[in-house]
C-alpha cells in the first residue's frame, strides 16, 4: 500500500567471426575508449549524476528518406539544448556498399572535434529479421563504421530479405532466430573488444503490430548488455499537424490496422498511439509491464527520429540527370549516389512529420560524466526519463528504505531490504519556467505512480498483460508552485516490486484498456483535428525494482 507522508548475402556458413573480420581488414584490432567509464557498479547519489539531454535515432541525407546535412542538425540540437545525438541512418545498398558508412563516419569525426560540446555516435537503424526496426548506437573507435558496415550486410532484414514472413509459411521460424543470432554477434565483437560497447533499442514497436511480444522478449534475452529496451514514444510526433496532415494522420504516423504480417493477438488498439506514447509503453498493465514483471531490465527512450520536419522550407536537393539516373528523388538514384543531395530553399512548407532534435521529444540520462561511455553505461543501467513539449525540466526519483538518511537508489536501479520493511518514495521536480518551442510554459497537473509485482519468467512468451500492475496512486500537482516534492510510503513490503511514474498536463486522458481499476485516467488516442502534440503532453520514468532479501 501507498500512503502519502507529505545486395550481398551472408549464410551462416559464411558468418566470419571476430578473428576472421580482422584478418580480412574490415575491423582493426582491439579499441580503447578515450575516457574509460567508471568500473563502479550502481548509483547510490543522484548528485554526483550529470543529466544529459539526448537523442539517440536522427537521420541525415545518408539515409534514402532523409534531408538534411548533419551540420544543420546539429545546430538545430544544440539550439534545442540537446547533448548527446545518434546519427543512424537507414540500412540500404547506398549506405552499405556506395561509402554511405564510412562518408558519414568522416563527417561524424569532423563534427566531434568541431562540437566537443556535443556526444555524436554514429548508429544504424537496422531492419530486425520478420520485424520492426532498431537503433544501434556504437562506442566511438576506429571500427564503428566497419563494423556497422559488416552488421548491415550480414544481418539486415531488408538487404538479405528477411523483412515480412509470408502467412502460412515457415519463415518466421526460419527468420526470427537470425535476430538474435545478429544480437548475439554484436555481442561477440564487443566481448572481442573490437567495438568498446554497444546497445540496442527497438524502434516505433508498435507502429505496424509485427513486433510479437516473443520476439521483443527472444531480443532482451539474446543479450540483455545489448539490447537495453526500446522507443516508448516514437518520433513523426507531429505527423496530425504536417502541412498535409488530413482526418486519418496520427502522432507518430501510427495510421495503421491489422495486416497479413501483425500478430494476430494484438487488439485493434494497438496500432494507435496514446499520448503520443507507443501502445507497448503507455498501456499501464500491458506489454512493457508484463516483461519489467519478469524482473528482468527493459527501459524505455524518446526521440525525434528526425527524417523530414514539420513545415520546414527547404526542400530534397536535386540528383544528376541522363543515362543511369532516374527523375527525381528515387531508391535507385541514393544507392547510386550513397547519398541524397544537399537540400535547398523552396520557400512553401515542405512535407513532413518531424521536430527538431529537442524541440519537443528528449530523453534524460543520469551520466556519471559527460563521456560516451558514461552515457551508453547510464542508458544500460536505466537511469534515463522521457517528455514531451518540455513538460518538466528535471526529475529526480528514488527509493530507500524508512529511517535511512541516504539518498536512495535511482531508476534502473535496485533496492534490496528485508521482508516486512517499510520503502519511502521521493520524488523532486523541478517545473520548466520558460517557454517551450510553441511559445508556451508547460504546467504538470499530476503525478502517476505505477506499481507492479514482480512475478518472474512468463510461460507464454507472447503474454503482453501484467494482471498485478495499476496505478497506485495519482497526485495533483496543478496548484503547486516552485520546485515539487513529494513523499510517499510503501508500507510492510512482503513481495518484490517495481515502482514506475508518468505525468501529463491534464489536457487528455481516459481510463485505460485494462480497466478504470487499472487506469483510472490514461493517455487515450487522439480523434480527428485532435493530434496537437504540444496540447497532450506526457512525461515517464524508468522503473525502480524493489527486492526482497529474507525475514524483517
Amino acid at each position: 500500500m501507498c500512503t502519502p507522508q507529505t545486395p550481398m548475402r551472408v549464410s551462416r556458413r559464411q558468418l566470419m567471426s571476430a578473428g576472421a573480420l580482422v584478418a580480412a581488414g574490415l575491423v582493426a584490432g582491439p579499441t580503447s575508449y578515450a575516457t574509460r567509464a567508471s568500473a563502479a557498479t550502481g548509483i547510490d547519489d543522484p548528485q554526483d549524476l550529470a543529466w544529459l539531454v539526448g537523442d539517440h535515432h536522427v537521420h541525415t541525407v545518408y539515409s534514402h528518406d532523409a534531408k538534411y546535412l548533419q551540420t544543420q542538425l546539429l545546430d538545430k540540437a544544440a539550439e534545442y539544448g540537446v547533448d548527446v545525438i545518434a546519427f543512424t541512418e537507414h540500412s540500404n545498398w547506398g549506405h552499405a556498399n556506395m561509402g554511405g558508412a564510412l562518408n558519414s563516419q568522416r563527417d561524424i569525426a569532423a563534427a566531434r572535434a568541431a562540437r566537443p560540446q556535443m556526444l555524436i555516435f554514429q548508429g544504424l537503424e537496422w531492419y530486425i529479421p520478420a520485424a520492426e526496426h532498431a537503433s544501434i548506437l556504437v562506442a566511438p573507435g576506429p571500427n564503428e563504421a566497419r563494423i556497422l558496415r559488416q552488421f548491415e550486410l550480414m544481418w539486415d532484414g531488408k538487404l538479405n530479405g528477411w523483412e515480412k514472413p509470408a502467412p502460412a509459411s515457415n519463415q518466421a521460424v526460419e527468420w526470427e532466430p537470425k535476430a538474435r543470432a545478429a544480437i548475439e554477434w554484436l555481442a561477440a565483437q564487443k566481448k572481442a573488444g573490437f567495438i568498446d560497447d554497444v546497445v540496442v533499442l527497438a524502434n516505433h514497436p508498435s507502429r505496424l503490430g509485427i513486433d510479437s511480444p516473443h520476439e521483443m522478449r527472444g531480443w532482451r534475452d539474446a543479450a540483455p548488455e545489448i539490447v537495453i529496451g526500446m522507443e516508448g514514444a516514437p518520433g513523426a510526433q507531429a505527423s496530425a499537424v504536417s502541412a498535409f496532415a488530413d482526418a486519418s494522420s496520427q502522432r507518430g504516423e501510427y495510421e495503421n490496422s491489422p495486416s497479413e504480417f501483425s500478430f494476430p493477438g494484438f487488439p485493434a488498439e494497438t496500432y494507435k498511439t496514446r499520448g503520443g506514447f507507443d501502445w507497448v509503453s503507455s498501456v499501464v498493465g500491458g506489454q512493457w509491464d508484463s516483461m519489467l514483471a519478469e524482473g528482468k531490465p527493459f527501459w524505455i527512450t524518446s526521440n525525434s527520429d528526425n527524417h523530414l520536419t514539420v513545415k520546414d522550407t527547404m526542400r530534397i536537393g536535386d540528383f544528376p540527370s541522363g543515362e543511369g539516373w532516374d527523375n527525381g528523388a528515387s531508391l535507385n538514384n541514393f544507392n547510386k549516389a550513397g547519398r541524397r543531395p544537399d537540400p535547398v530553399a523552396a520557400g512553401t512548407p515542405q512535407n513532413g512529420s518531424d521536430f527538431w532534435p529537442g524541440q519537443f521529444s528528449r530523453t534524460h540520462i543520469g551520466a556519471r560524466t559527460r563521456n560516451y561511455a558514461d552515457v551508453l553505461e547510464a542508458m544500460r543501467a536505466g537511469r534515463m526519463w522521457v517528455d514531451h513539449g518540455h513538460l518538466i525540466a528535471s526529475l529526480d526519483f528514488r527509493l530507500r528504505p524508512v529511517g535511512h538518511t541516504g539518498p536512495g537508489k535511482v531508476m534502473g536501479s535496485t533496492l534490496a531490504v528485508a521482508s516486512g520493511s517499510d520503502v519511502e518514495l521521493l520524488i523532486t521536480i523541478k517545473p520548466t519556467t520558460s517557454p517551450n518551442a510553441n511559445g508556451t510554459v508547460p504546467q504538470l497537473a499530476h503525478v502517476d505512480i505505477i506499481k507492479g509485482l514482480v512475478t518472474g519468467p512468463v510461460a507464454d512468451q507472447d503474454t503482453f498483460t501484467a494482471p498485478h500492475t495499476k496505478v497506485e496512486e495519482r497526485i495533483e500537482t496543478s496548484t503547486l508552485t516552485g520546485e515539487i516534492v513529494l513523499k510517499r510510503t510503501f508500507s510492510n513490503v512482503t513481495e518484490p516490486f517495481y515502482v514506475r511514474l508518468r505525468g501529463s498536463d491534464g489536457a487528455r486522458s481516459g481510463v485505460g484498456p485494462m480497466g478504470a481499476q487499472v487506469d483510472p485516467q490514461g493517455p487515450v488516442p487522439h480523434g480527428p483535428g485532435e493530434g496537437d502534440p504540444w496540447a497532450d503532453t506526457w512525461f515517464y520514468a524508468n522503473p525502480i525494482f524493489v527486492e526482497i532479501t529474507g525475514a524483517g
